[in-house]
């Protein structure tokens, strides 16, 4: 599959307390679905960073949304980032971190 010119990555870095993984990571699933469902993403992927290795007693997590273009990018963050975010902080609040960026496919 290749990406188009307009093609954009949201990355989402997540660290999470290993205590709550398993929680965790069913919401997360659940949460992405949701996500992908909106208008403009394509698809997204979730990983488990093997290398660096997490802290003792961490899980680390990468999910990487395609998205049609920055504009669905803006679209999302505008108007579904909030509550969403509000979501996952209300139920594992202080139990994971998160850090975001932004890429743009270039082309081969």
């Amino acid at each position: 599959m290749h990406a188009t010119a307009d093609e954009t990555i949201y990355e989402v870095s997540l660290d999470v307390d290993a205590a709550v993984a398993a929680d965790f990571l069913a919401w997360l699933r659940g949460h992405i679905d949701e996500i992908c469902a909106l208008p403009g993403f394509l698809g997204a992927d979730l990983h488990e960073l093997a290398d660096p290795a997490p802290a003792p007693g961490r899980l680390a997590l990468c999910v990487r949304y395609r998205l049609r273009d920055a504009a669905a990018l803006e679209t999302y963050l505008r108007d579904h980032a909030p509550r969403m975010r509000a979501e996952g902080l209300a139920r594992f609040g202080g139990r994971f971190d998160a850090s975001r960026r932004v890429m743009r496919v270039l082309p081969r």
